[in-house]
């Protein structure tokens, strides 16, 4: 099977498989404030990751590239739509044009349409220091996502077998490179040690890409003739990795994603310590089912609703939603004793604090 085709099988896939909705985002309760003393109008939703400035903590997450004219006119519509909405955008693997030059304008297109965007470039971690610099080339890229999808590559029929020297490709590509690295999970979620391991290399940001969204595992199941179903369940929560993560790296620059729908999510999300908040998934299928104008329109309410959210917990920027107190129940909260991360930090802090 050619990779085009691949590409096209994924997409397919990631809608009919779904999300999971098992991020743990529900084991999370907001302690509500009779006396926010705030009005819509004073919240600003501008936030930093790592050295980057985005007006929204909101982005397109990295979705396709590299399947000829589909993936083209889907990454169109997408630049399109982020935009119009001001937010960035993270094109899929670029590995495609990097062995095959004919597929690079499904990827350029991105900043053709969106030429002052924020648009991250994204190779897997396989990646050389070169194939780096020309995926950040081809798209003017403001940051670099290297993804590391182990269990996708092992439930792939034709994926990867061999893993060894991840992390030192990583570091040699932060050395190397003049703009911010991401390191990003694809659905299975980023635990403390992987997270201490990147920020000492010098990683300046990590998407914990937890699971109960988009399923790589069920994903590439589809594509296999004898199912390896012991890896469908298998990963970190988004709500936990989040956690996880900001307990073992409380400096560290943490984007959220992994099966986030909804306004509720993406505050949740914040106030466990993400500075900003990826979307893939959902978003396609607003984008493939109803249109580009309907996930203007999704985006567009999202941010309303979000301020809503902020408003009732007296919260006017992202560094303040970080700060607000809430409770975590349940098996989140199981997991997390198990690693000893204390929960009653999240419980008893303040905005005033």
């Amino acid at each position: 099977m050619s990779r085009a085709q691949r590409k096209m099988d994924h997409i397919q896939h990631a809608l009919t498989t779904g999300q999971l909705r098992q991020t743990g985002f529900d084991d999370v309760l907001f302690v509500h404030q009779s006396l926010p003393d705030r009005a819509v109008t004073d919240i600003q939703l501008n936030t930093q990751i790592g050295e980057l400035t985005l007006s929204s903590p909101i982005f397109i997450n990295a979705m396709t590239g590299g399947g000829g004219k589909e993936t083209l006119e889907i990454n169109k519509g997408l630049a399109e739509v982020a935009k119009e909405c001001n937010i960035g955008l993270a094109v899929g693997s670029q590995m495609s044009a990097i062995k095959d030059e004919n597929e690079a304008a499904t990827y350029e297109v991105v900043r053709k349409i969106n030429r002052n965007g924020v648009i991250f470039a994204n190779l897997g971690s396989e990646a050389s220091v070169d194939q780096a610099k020309r995926a950040v080339d081809m798209l003017e890229a403001n940051a670099m996502q290297i993804h590391l999808n182990v269990i996708q590559e092992l439930v792939m029929p034709e994926g990867d077998r061999d893993f060894t020297g991840a992390l030192r490709r990583i570091e040699q590509i932060v050395r190397f490179l003049d703009v911010p690295i991401i390191v990003k999970e694809t659905g299975f979620g980023i635990s403390r040690e992987t997270a201490n391991k990147l920020f000492d290399v010098g990683v300046s940001v990590v998407d914990v890409s937890g699971f109960g969204g988009t399923n790589f595992s069920k994903i590439e199941n589809e594509r296999r003739s004898n199912r390896l179903e012991f890896f469908d369940d298998w990963g970190i929560s988004t709500a936990v990795s989040i956690t996880e993560v900001k307990a073992a790296v409380p400096d560290g620059s943490i984007i959220a994603s992994g099966g986030i729908q909804n306004p509720l999510d993406i505050a949740k999300a914040l106030a466990l310590g993400a500075s900003a908040v990826g979307m893939a998934g959902y978003f396609l299928n607003v984008y493939m089912n109803e249109g580009q104008d309907a996930l203007v329109k999704f985006i567009h309410q999202t941010h309303e609703e979000l301020k809503w959210i902020m408003t009732a917990l007296g919260a006017t920027t992202i560094e303040q939603l970080q700060r607000v107190p809430l409770v975590i129940r349940g098996e989140t909260y199981h997991w997390l004793s198990q690693r000893a991360v204390d929960c009653t930090v999240y419980s008893n802090r303040s905005i005033k604090n």
